[in-house]
């Protein structure tokens, strides 16, 4: 059992992460990748959110920062191998934008 209750996050710390897991999604390119990572960090985030064993917190917020290292490095993979056209979810929210601001 890891005994770091000093080292437990504070709840700026887990919100900075939170909004940094948030922002790494967005340099996905890939529709698909971009929704996956916002879903999983929002469900990962409300799953541990009543955690109240200081070790629990502590191990959870770590494997946060392993996810959003492991995230910032796969943006960047993926940003090498960017596709050369856009989703249909990407094309229809564009159309559903120019449709809306021309009415």
């Amino acid at each position: 059992m890891v005994s770091l209750s000093l080292a437990v996050p504070a709840r700026t710390e887990i919100l900075g992460l939170y909004r940094s897991l948030l922002r790494t999604a967005h340099d996905f390119c890939d529709y698909n990748i971009r929704e996956y990572t916002k879903r999983r960090t929002t469900d990962g985030f409300r799953q541990n959110q009543n955690l109240t064993n200081l070790d629990s917190i502590f191990s959870a917020y770590q494997e946060g920062k392993n996810q959003l290292a492991l995230a910032k490095r796969q943006s960047v993979v993926y940003s090498l191998y960017a596709p050369k056209v856009k989703s249909v979810m990407e094309l229809d929210a564009a159309n559903a934008i120019t449709t809306n601001t021309s009415n």
